[in-house]
């Protein structure tokens, strides 16, 4: 066993180019029961400092390597009971890398369902097949196949029985696992896709037009590409095949099966192998073609729709800030919420500035009353319906009221699913599901990662084909973003939502649930150490998640930063080796200390790891360090700009509102975001449009060209 677990360890090892040491320390934590942020936060001397991405790889790539090998004991286990297990075919399966391989060597074994070759068999011509497959020179097939004529068995004639015979020896070299590698691997090299209309009629936007008449070499073929035509197959649009080199690999599978070209059974071997490939092979091959293709668009799509997830949630919160949030929309007018600096609401209304009610004055002085009343200083537009009339209405009333007043566009994307939640009802139980809409979009604009957490992370509209991937995989990445995320950044435990909470390490729903529950009744937490009395929060969950829930203005003052209590005492020895002490949290004093401090000598001194001590320094400097505020802030606005005003060559500021395969869309205050494509990107040559932009990002564009009639704005990030 130990053996094994050491040739796991080692095949990881080679495959992530990460050491033996840092594998086999991950995985012991992780069988420890440690989450994978608290081994990336506070673990970094055993890891090697590896972070979220390369702990959750080496997790991932441990549970396939150990799926493959139990697979493997399966397979021999179940060829053994056979009793046709060889030396040879056990070293193939135990040495196999891969899945596929495996499934390869069992297919000639794993019991089949009613096929054309086990009727043969039934009728007793397996022994004709096995004389064609040594390929004789002497005698005749059709007197060898008449010996097997049987009427009780329906073998009438000899060609009967040489059918038969000859459905068994195309299984047989459909079965041969070297056959399906090379196959598989040509047709991957010089196939190609090709797709074309199978119902026009059901395509009433003319979505899938360019794929009508459609092929493209498999090699070639890129991920979004993949997910349109498998989307267009399922809609019932496309016919989508493979077309593998047929004429080649037939050529091939016959020079490698005919061993004996003067052989007396030539030519039924011939149909026998053409059989084999066209009704056998071939189908297999293409599914899983087909299948793999599908899986790595899965996996770019979930790829790009994570980091542009882990980038929205990344937005600078804009703290201390009153924001009126408008949920535009109308016939039933645009609902309003104006939230004081924490989020709370101050009031509630409705306007109807738009046709078909067309109320304007009123919603102006409305709108205005709000404003002076409450002092707002930002108004958060959703991009909904009704979102660039209202623009221009909340512009014009800023001109009027020449007030210090911006306004920003939020994209609203999940907002209608969080307020028709059972989350929001609980939360806002006397609102309506727009008026929750309007608070969530102001509260996403004060502090997008408190807000975001609480819709499900496929509905915040920064994917592409989400609906289309593997859905498990999808969520499994998405959530996986949220907790890395919300544990970089911690969490305030006397102000962070259960939907908050149950994404830092360690803590379930039910425990989140319970941490607010005592902390409405108890008041607010002036002490980590209160945390261990909550319901259901153990020792080892403590230490999991206590690092990232903080405390500001509590007792103790380390418990506002982000290191562990565990290294409180050595935190202390520090300062008193600075001759400072805890009072000193973020002075120029402590920072001139540190700046000067030999870290190898003090971690040595204090007795912990140089990358520990190096983290704690780090937030002793800035015990209230929140990486968002390293990101550039939103684009605020006071004016409007419409299509009409477009022209070629003029530069704009925009945001990065999604980030896709083929470039990336950007808000520049017209009604449609306007599409940079990759290759505008840059001067060079871009990979992919992730390496240039992210989502949120505040970018430079030019105006490429205007199509008013489709309201379609092409960008480019190339000046002029």
């Amino acid at each position: 066993m130990a053996d094994k677990t050491e040739r796991i360890m080692q095949t990881i090892s080679k495959e992530l180019s990460i050491t033996y040491k840092q594998i086999q320390n991950v995985i012991e934590l992780l069988e420890g029961g440690n989450t994978v942020p608290f081994i990336a936060r506070y673990r970094k001397e055993q890891t090697g400092a590896l972070d979220e991405v390369q702990i959750r790889d080496i997790s991932e790539k441990w549970q396939y390597i150990q799926n493959l090998e139990a697979r493997k004991e399966e397979v021999i286990r179940l060829i053994e009971e056979q009793g046709k297990l060889t030396p040879e075919l056990k070293k193939e399966i135990s040495e196999a890398l891969k899945l596929q391989k495996v499934e390869d060597l069992y297919r000639p074994y794993k019991q089949k369902r009613r096929t054309k070759a086990t009727v043969a068999k039934e009728k007793g011509l397996e022994p004709l097949a096995a004389w064609m497959k040594e390929q004789p020179s002497n005698g005749t097939l059709e007197e060898k196949a008449a010996a097997f004529i049987n009427e009780e068995k329906e073998v009438l004639t000899a060609q009967d029985a040489i059918d038969g015979a000859k459905d068994i020896l195309a299984e047989w070299i459909s079965d041969e696992p070297s056959h399906r590698q090379w196959i598989r691997d040509l047709t991957f090299r010089k196939g190609k896709i090709a797709a074309s209309a199978k119902d026009e009629e059901k395509d009433e936007k003319n979505v899938y037009e360019m794929y009508y008449t459609y092929e493209e070499p498999i090699l070639k073929i890129v991920p979004h590409r993949v997910l349109a035509l498998n989307r267009g197959e399922k809609e019932g649009v496309l016919r989508v095949t493979v077309e593998a080199p047929a004429e080649e690999i037939l050529m091939q599978l016959q020079k490698r099966e005919l061993k004996n070209p003067r052989t007396a059974v030539k030519d039924t071997y011939i149909e026998a192998i053409e059989d084999a490939y066209k009704r056998l092979i071939e189908p297999s091959i293409e599914r899983e073609i087909r299948k793999e293709l599908s899986e790595k668009a899965d996996d770019r799509a979930i790829h790009i729709f994570s980091e542009n997830l882990r980038n929205l949630l990344l937005q600078p919160p804009l703290k201390g800030r009153i924001v009126l949030g408008v949920d535009p929309a109308y016939r039933t007018g645009c609902k309003l919420a104006a939230v004081d600096e924490t989020g709370k609401v101050l009031e509630i209304g409705v306007i109807y500035p738009h046709p078909p009610v067309n109320k304007s004055r009123e919603a102006k002085q409305k709108l205005s009353d709000i404003i002076k009343r409450f002092k707002v200083e930002l108004i958060a537009i959703g991009n909904g319906t009704a979102s660039r009339e209202t623009e221009q209405f909340v512009a014009d009333l800023i001109e009027e009221l020449k007030a210090d007043l911006s306004y920003i566009i939020v994209n609203e994307a999940g907002a209608s699913v969080y307020s028709a939640s059972d989350l929001a009802r609980e939360e806002f139980p006397d609102f309506q599901v727009e008026e929750r809409s309007a608070v969530s979009i102001a509260r996403r604009l004060q502090d997008p990662l408190a807000e975001l957490v609480k819709i499900d992370p496929k509905s915040v509209g920064v994917g592409q084909y989400q609906h289309d991937v593997a859905q498990k995989k999808l969520n499994e990445s998405l959530t996986f973003v949220v907790e890395t995320v919300v544990n970089q950044v911690g969490v305030n435990v006397n102000t962070a939502s259960s939907s908050l909470l149950q994404y830092v390490a360690g803590l379930s729903k039910s425990v989140a649930q319970n941490i607010v529950k005592q902390r409405d009744e108890i008041g607010k937490f002036d002490d980590r150490k209160q945390l261990k009395k909550i319901p259901r929060l153990g020792a080892k969950t403590y230490e999991q998640c206590i690092g990232f829930l903080r405390i500001s203005g509590g007792k103790h003052p380390l418990d506002s930063t982000g290191i562990h209590p565990e290294s409180y005492k050595e935190t202390e020895e520090l300062l008193r080796m600075l001759g400072l002490s805890l009072k000193d949290l973020g002075s120029d004093k402590l920072r001139e200390g540190i700046s000067s401090l030999n870290l190898k000598e003090a971690a040595e001194k204090i007795g912990m790891g140089e990358l520990t001590l190096k983290d704690i320094c780090d937030s002793l400097v800035r015990p209230g360090r929140d990486p968002r505020d390293e990101v550039a802030k939103p684009l605020l606005k006071k004016g409007v700009l419409k299509l009409e005003d477009l022209e070629t060559g003029m530069e704009l500021q925009g945001t990065v509102r999604n980030v896709v395969d083929f470039g990336a869309f950007v808000d520049i205050g017209v009604k449609q975001d306007g599409l940079v494509h990759i290759s505008k990107l840059k001067n060079s040559y871009v990979k992919h449009p992730l390496d240039v932009v992210s989502v949120g990002d505040v970018v430079t564009v030019w105006v490429d060209s205007v199509d008013r009639q489709k309201g379609r704005v092409a960008l480019t990030m190339v000046g002029n």
